[in-house]
């Protein structure tokens, strides 16, 4: 009977196995995690959580009875320590699992400041699993000194939870502007008015030269020179995908773990999916960084594995809660040379990028239906009329049927 072991007890590893039961495979499935709890969400650790309002069961993508009730092993708290592919085991620091198949979902993780500028002092945190921010949420306390290192959405997340919580926060961002990797100017705008409205303060065109202290860190020096004090800091530089396994087991790797339209890598028994898995997409190779990517083509490897041959189509999208707003982001907006505002009432606003005359992506501030329509006209293939979407006045469903 095949065995299936996945590796990763994220959101992708999860998905996998659940799938796998729900499509019906009756084989032998464990799933290994290097974290002592079940398979649980991530998004929420850096907002409800942080601010107190989830639970640790809540952030549970399912009961841990629902593992045991469909005969899937959890393997919790457990390092793999490497996969040897001609005996086909993977290797745990207490012994070896066999299997027929192998998924890889390790994910993604932090980049860190190194220990020559003061990385490795106390208080210095990142945020990516329950330990970290579990580590963090004592230094949330009223008037706090926060230095947040970065701009991008991770960044701004955890400012905004600290500003909530009535700390003193400082956030610095190397590039000219927030979000500039990710966003236009305009969004990166929105988010910045939004940040100094509640007290941020926020510092572009400025990177950290070093932190200060002996064993814990007490400041920070920026690169034009200023010197603040620091109780803590929060690195948000961005991630890296996991892809340690797959490299010593000689996997082929391109911007995460290389793998073919349907999920499988360079070894015809080793799949993967999520964060750390790199695949086809129009005409190039993507890796994307979402929990909607990590379910969909974990699902799809799941039925791979049982023989559907059914190629992943990426729909990307992705969200940021930041305060009262929910920013929902439809499409990619690689390549974009033209973005059309359209403004709302208040905080209400979307962003519709544009490469010539096609529509690329949408990034909408508290404006569900303009997401949910750019994200159904971008799937669809279909543009929008610039001049349409530029006035607030006219009906945004009427795209659709153009």
């Amino acid at each position: 009977m095949q065995k299936i072991v996945v590796v990763g007890a994220g959101q992708a590893g999860a998905s996998c196995v659940a799938k796998l039961r729900n499509s019906g495979f009756d084989g032998p499935i464990t799933l290994v995690g290097a974290e002592p709890v079940p398979p649980y969400q991530r998004p929420p650790l850096s907002k409800a959580y942080l601010l107190g309002d989830m639970t640790l069961e809540r952030l549970f993508l399912r009961p841990e009875s629902f593992y045991s009730d469909h005969d899937i092993t959890l393997r919790l708290g457990t390092q793999v320590t490497g996969i040897d592919r001609a005996a086909k085991q993977v290797q745990l620091a207490d012994g070896a699992l066999d299997y027929d198949a192998l998924v890889l979902a390790t994910g993604s993780q932090p980049r860190r400041l190194p220990a020559s500028i003061g990385g490795d002092l106390d208080n210095v945190f990142v945020v990516r699993d329950l330990a970290d921010v579990d580590a963090m949420a004592p230094k949330f306390t009223k008037g706090a000194r926060a230095l947040i290192v970065g701009g991008g959405y991770i960044g701004l997340e955890a400012a905004s939870v600290a500003a909530k919580l009535g700390l003193q926060v400082t956030l610095v961002e190397m590039a000219d502007r927030i979000l500039q990797r990710v966003a236009a100017p305009q969004t990166s705008d929105y988010f910045r008015a939004l940040h100094q409205g509640h007290g941020v303060d926020i510092r572009e065109g400025v990177g950290l030269e070093r932190l200060l202290g002996d064993q814990a860190v007490t400041g920070a020096r920026l690169s034009d020179g200023a010197e603040l004090p620091v109780d803590f800091v929060i690195v948000g530089v961005g991630i890296a995908p996991a892809t340690a396994l797959a490299e010593q087991a000689g996997l082929a790797l391109d911007n995460g773990i290389q793998t073919d339209a349907h999920g499988r890598t360079s070894d015809p028994d080793i799949w993967a999916a999520g964060d750390c898995a790199s695949f086809p997409y129009q005409g190039g190779r993507i890796r994307l960084e979402s929990v909607p990517n990590a379910i969909d083509q974990a699902e799809v490897v799941a039925q791979n594995i049982m023989g559907a041959g059914k190629a992943y189509v990426a729909t990307p999208w992705f969200w940021s809660d930041q305060y009262d707003v929910k920013l929902q982001i439809a499409g990619l907006n690689t390549g974009y040379d033209t973005v059309v505002t359209r403004q709302g009432d208040g905080q209400t606003a979307s962003f519709w990028y544009y490469r010539g005359d096609r529509l690329l992506a949408v990034d909408a501030m508290n404006d569900p239906r303009a997401y949910m329509i750019g994200k159904r006209l971008i799937e669809a293939g279909k543009t929008a009329d610039p001049a349409l979407v530029a006035d607030p006045g006219s009906d945004l469903k009427a795209l659709l049927k153009s």
